[in-house]
């Protein structure tokens, strides 16, 4: 019998606000263990939660870009479990009536679009962190720095159907949350983490299998290898007459395999209840407009855009677009509001911008490249004041420094000479100095053309411009 997967996610955000949910307390990252912490998100008694505005405003923009239904009335609820790095011994969530429900996410794959159903997004407290084998040793430490953070849980429909597609969810959710500037989706510092349900079921069946819950798992590699063990080992049970228990289970990347970690917890089990500090929450539609006026292009949305508005086929608009970084489609825009040909800017961010990226040379939040300068440099290239190469070798130093394109040119004497009297000088006593070749060449060997193109441009140490130089070789050769 084939068996198919049937996965739902649920993704914790952290939220790009200064202060924590419910206390004063930084959120900033990397801080000494426990600095960041006071009496409210340590969970002293006598305290009480004031919330930070700003998280509920940013709840309420994401479910507005994500399509969601805006609840005008929520309420907050006490999670309450025992664990050393839950500081009050309950959490503080939303459960029957959370802030945003019903939305959709649009994913791509294999070709095909989907689009995926949001079941919920609700705002909550995130758990301090415990440190295990603190020094080597036995003992274990709480960081009580992250008790407080402000999260948004975003939960899906049981709709992916395979490890690919929760990836592709995940990646383009990552887009749109940090496209709106309400989360870095920094996956290594945790501000973007991943639980995924699973079960499998007999293809064609309408009932749903026992499912088992993967935690905290913190990269798009990893969710995928995690769901692809999970299904394989399902299946397996399955097929070996036994059955699939809910459980929760934790991945080992460097095992590759998920082990079982506790029972899986049910809604009782927490013994939800409404938090008696904390009034229910009342959202206005004053408010919930202002938001969406307030709201970014999305990703996908300018993806859309860039195929019609400057006519690129669908591989380069998602490069510009999604690949990469959501500020990679507004540094487009910016140049090609200053240069006219976009098809071939796209070719110089798919090139030389990426692979500065992808090789540490360049960070789009802090690059000395300006829009103008960009555009600038290739407009020298158009007009032939520079070579292709020239013009790479100026884009790393705008890329490290900055400038403007022209100055570098002057100061360097990297003019590429056009001047044809210059040229065939220089073409003429290359073809002078190679009697051998040119016999060679009139001899049919015509791939000597790139030879002597080459010994042209090496004695212009490179400033010849190679159009010209070309068809001067070719007319002083003659045809073999």
């Amino acid at each position: 019998m084939e068996y198919v997967p049937v996965i739902g996610l649920e993704v914790h955000a952290q939220l790009l606000t200064k202060t924590k949910i419910f206390c004063g307390c930084s959120t900033a990252f990397g801080a000494e263990p426990n600095h960041h912490t006071c009496p409210v998100c340590l969970g002293m008694p006598g305290v009480l939660p004031v919330l930070n505005r700003k998280v509920v405003e940013f709840a309420v923009r994401t479910g507005l870009a994500l399509g969601c239904e805006i609840r005008r009335v929520s309420r907050w609820a006490r999670k309450n479990y025992f664990y050393p790095d839950l500081p009050k011994g309950y959490q503080i969530s939303q459960y029957e009536l959370p802030v945003c429900e019903n939305g959709t996410l649009a994913i791509e794959v294999g070709g095909g679009e989907r689009s995926i159903r949001i079941k919920r997004i609700h705002m909550e407290e995130d758990a301090g962190k415990n440190i295990h084998g603190a020094g080597g040793g036995a003992a274990s430490l709480v960081d009580f720095n992250r008790a407080g953070v402000p999260l948004v849980e975003i939960v899906t429909e049981p709709d992916l159907a395979s490890p690919e597609e929760a990836s592709a969810y995940l990646k383009a959710l990552r887009d749109v949350l940090v496209a709106l500037g309400v989360c870095n989706g920094n996956m290594e510092e945790g501000s973007f983490r991943c639980d995924a349900n699973i079960s499998v079921m007999p293809k064609g069946s309408q009932v749903l299998g026992t499912r088992t819950e993967l935690k905290n798992i913190n990269s798009f590699r990893f969710v995928r290898e995690a769901l692809e063990y999970e299904i394989r080992r399902q299946i397996e049970v399955v097929q070996g007459g036994g059955k699939i228990v809910q459980e929760t289970r934790l991945y080992d990347s460097e095992k590759k395999r998920t082990d079982s970690m506790r029972s899986k917890e049910e809604a009782h089990d927490y013994r939800y209840f409404p938090d008696p500090d904390l009034l229910p929450l009342e959202v206005s539609d004053a408010w919930i407009e202002e938001i969406r006026k307030g709201l970014p292009e999305l990703p996908r949305d300018r993806m859309l855009r860039f195929e019609k508005q400057y006519g690129l086929p669908r591989d380069d608009a998602r490069a510009l677009t999604l690949d990469v970084d959501p500020a990679v489609g507004v540094l487009f825009d910016q140049v090609a509001a200053l240069y006219s040909e976009p098809r071939k800017l796209a070719n110089w961010f798919k090139g030389e911008l990426f692979r500065a990226i992808k090789d540490g040379e360049a960070k789009l939040e802090a690059l000395q490249l300006t829009p103008k300068a960009f555009a600038d440099l290739l407009v020298l290239v158009d007009k032939g004041e520079v070579s292709g190469n020239t013009a790479k070798e100026i884009f790393g130093t705008l890329l490290k420094e900055g400038g403007e394109p022209a100055k570098i040119v002057e100061a360097r004497g990297l003019k590429q000479v056009s001047d044809t009297g210059a040229i065939e000088k220089t073409v003429d006593e290359v073809i002078a100095a190679h009697p051998d070749e040119v016999a060679k060449y009139r001899g049919g060997k015509t791939k000597l053309l790139g030879f002597f193109t080459g010994q042209v441009m090496k004695a212009m140490k490179g400033k010849g411009n190679p159009a010209v130089v070309n068809e001067l070789v070719q007319k002083k050769l003659g045809t073999p």
